[in-house]
């Protein structure tokens, strides 16, 4: 089965469109782009060039992929962006391609939803299975993980990582790195407010993990130990829970800091 091209859309003889591809009405598809496998650009959607989107994505009117980067130091590189697989992209986002500076690569992994006017920055990593609530923005260089929740009108600030199944409240802007499996929230003051227990369970973490979790949040920031104190009585009672050694090796790793209980 071929692609489905209608007629009122654009596509640059240079694109390459996958076995089953839709291209509704007054979309634009240029330069080298690659469209993968019954992707569908449902109307009034723009594909950049040197961008690759995977198999099975769904792609809203009005959204962008691939533009260039909003940084005024770049001049026209060929910079990409890569899409993976079965990604819903909702209305008026935009994923914008990397910098030179940057790494020259923006990439958004497979399984995500992105509610209308999301925006990924360039030189952004997002992992699998997030969800990105309406207006949900990163600047650029963020590194998002898996399985993470962010809420409406949230920013996370250059440079910025958030952890793996983190879940940030809506309005919540992230200067710091947002740790995993836990609550961040707040607008000016943000903190790390524990565990996403009801969160973690639904997604089917065991009992055990959950309350390692909870264990390890308490000595890491509310037990007045100093940080590589905390960090050693940590490791020490409950170190041996997989998603715990990730929580450690995270904070370990921050550049910026960390968003705190």
């Amino acid at each position: 089965m071929s692609a489905q091209i209608h007629p009122s859309s654009v596509v640059s003889p240079e694109a390459r469109l996958g076995e089953g591809v839709v291209v509704g009405p007054f979309c634009v598809i240029e330069g080298n782009a690659v469209l993968g496998a019954r992707t569908q650009l449902r109307s009034h959607v723009v594909i950049g060039p040197h961008t690759e989107i995977g198999e099975d994505n769904d792609i809203y009117p009005h959204a962008t992929l691939g533009m260039g980067p909003q940084d005024l130091k770049f001049k026209g590189a060929p910079t990409r962006l890569q899409v993976g697989h079965r990604n819903v992209i909702r209305e008026g986002c935009t994923l914008h391609r990397g910098t030179e500076g940057g790494g020259g690569l923006t990439t958004l992994a497979d399984d995500n939803f992105l509610m209308t006017g999301s925006h990924i920055a360039h030189d952004c990593h997002v992992g699998s299975k997030n969800i990105f609530a309406n207006s949900a923005t990163l600047a650029g260089h963020v590194e998002v993980g898996d399985g993470c929740n962010i809420g409406a009108f949230s920013a996370v600030h250059q440079f910025c990582r958030v952890g793996d199944h983190a879940f940030m409240g809506g309005f919540t802007v992230a200067t710091q790195d947002v740790l995993p499996f836990m609550k961040t929230a707040g607008a000016r003051d943000t903190k790390s407010y524990g565990v996403n227990t009801i969160g973690l369970q639904r997604k089917g973490f065991s009992l055990e993990v959950v309350e390692g979790l909870k264990r390890a949040h308490r000595l890491l920031f509310h037990a007045g130990l100093l940080r590589e104190e905390a960090m050693a009585q940590t490791e020490r009672e409950v170190g041996h829970i997989a998603e715990v050694a990730y929580l450690l090796k995270f904070i370990r790793e921050a550049k910026r800091g960390v968003h705190r209980g």
